[in-house]
């Protein structure tokens, strides 16, 4: 067993787990990122994926005609309703799988009720360009999840996800348009059978048709209230904006710098964190703990987004509970790390670098009495790999 496999067993067990749930636990709060991929020092932001021009395309022409038309001109995804099947019918297959122009395939495209609301904004993320859809309500957000994530089936959203990154997305547009460059520049080579060759070239590189992009709604992030949380609607609705891109940009982050972007309750504390701070200056893990159903620990809420990531296969009922044990403990250590540095924190060169310190621990290592001393040391190697300047860091040195 690793040192750092011993150390967790040992919180694990301090927090009263059984022998079974420690072994659930040390799987699913296994660190997956992987941090060598990471061999050169980055500049952030970072430079902006592939697929980022032809979005910039879509948001010139979307001044037009309107963000939803041009989509649906764009993605086939939006030429078909949300009907329960339809992802096995053969219009469906041909479009998202081959390309086929839905041309009198179907008789209805994608309806939103509010479609002239649409918004799609190119966001500059930390991890570079990213491409946000923001919808008008709760329903067309979840219209666009279901066509865009769940090929167009209506299969339920939780009512505390408002937001989605979508990642690997097929974008027969983008396929198109290689096709037209690839024809253009081989007019006397263009047939149906030298482009079905060069489509197997392409394939392979999926840089040059798999997009990445966020789906966002408008409405109270993780379907807490203005009320419960203290403040005016109308606040609160402009912070959960900003929580919710920023939260869904940091698993962009992660995605892009260390090649992990899970369904796991570590990724949205870190990614959750990223959220608060940018939108009030600071981290408060009462937010955080409210966002999960942990407002009023130990007990905890049905519906609260925790149980949106029990893992597969499912925690068991005990070590659910373990979890949450954990969870409060890193919330209330990661806050009062936050606090005692926080004007060091403000410095936009060291925000990064907190959170990639963050995705080089574990849930038990942020939730153990040693959380203070092991972000600290691994923000300070960061910092001096990085060659980060800060005249006020000398308290994590």
């Amino acid at each position: 067993m690793s040192d750092q496999q011993s150390f967790r067993t040992d919180v694990l067990t301090y927090f009263g787990a059984t022998a079974a749930q420690v072994e659930e636990l040390l799987v699913y709060n296994q660190n997956v990122f992987d941090h060598n991929t990471l061999t050169d020092r980055v500049k952030f932001p970072l430079t902006s994926e592939s697929h980022i021009p032809a979005w910039e395309e879509y948001a010139v022409s979307a001044k037009v005609l309107g963000v939803f038309e041009v989509l649906k001109q764009r993605l086939v995804q939006f030429q078909f309703p949300i009907i329960e099947g339809i992802s096995q019918t053969e219009a469906y297959q041909s479009a998202t799988r081959r390309g086929v122009a839905t041309d009198r395939m179907v008789a209805t495209g994608l309806v939103l009720q509010e479609p002239e609301k649409l918004q799609l904004i190119l966001h500059q993320s930390l991890a570079g360009t990213i491409p946000v859809l923001l919808t008008g309500n709760r329903k067309d957000f979840v219209c666009l999840v279901q066509a865009l994530t769940k090929r167009n089936e209506p299969q339920p959203v939780p009512n505390s996800m408002g937001a989605c990154i979508v990642s690997g997305f097929n974008n027969w547009d983008r396929i198109r348009q290689y096709r037209q460059q690839w024809s253009a520049e081989n007019p006397a080579n263009c047939s149906q059978r030298s482009w079905l060759a060069e489509f197997e070239r392409l394939i392979p590189q999926k840089q040059l048709y798999q997009d990445k992009f966020i789906i966002l709604s408008n409405s109270s992030y993780s379907n807490v209230s203005a009320k419960h949380i203290g403040l005016e609607k109308a606040q609160w609705q402009h912070l959960s904006l900003t929580i919710r891109l920023e939260h869904e940009c940091t698993h962009y982050f992660t995605r892009r710098l260390f090649n992990s972007m899970r369904n796991n309750i570590f990724d949205e504390l870190v990614a959750d964190y990223r959220g608060i701070v940018a939108a009030i200056g600071t981290y408060r893990a009462d937010w955080f703990l409210h966002f999960l159903g942990l407002e009023s620990f130990p007990n905890y809420r049905e519906g609260g987004r925790l149980q949106n990531y029990l893992g597969n296969p499912s925690l068991s009922d005990g070590a659910f509970g373990i979890l949450q044990v954990l969870v409060k403990a890193a919330a209330e250590n990661l806050q009062s790390f936050h606090v005692e540095y926080v004007s060091q924190l403000r410095d936009a060169n060291i925000q990064p670098l907190m959170l990639m310190a963050l995705t080089n621990l574990t849930l038990e290592e942020l939730a153990s009495l040693e959380a203070h001393f092991r972000i600290k040391k691994i923000l300070d190697r960061l910092q001096k790999n990085w060659g980060v300047e800060m005249c006020n860091l000398v308290s994590l040195q």
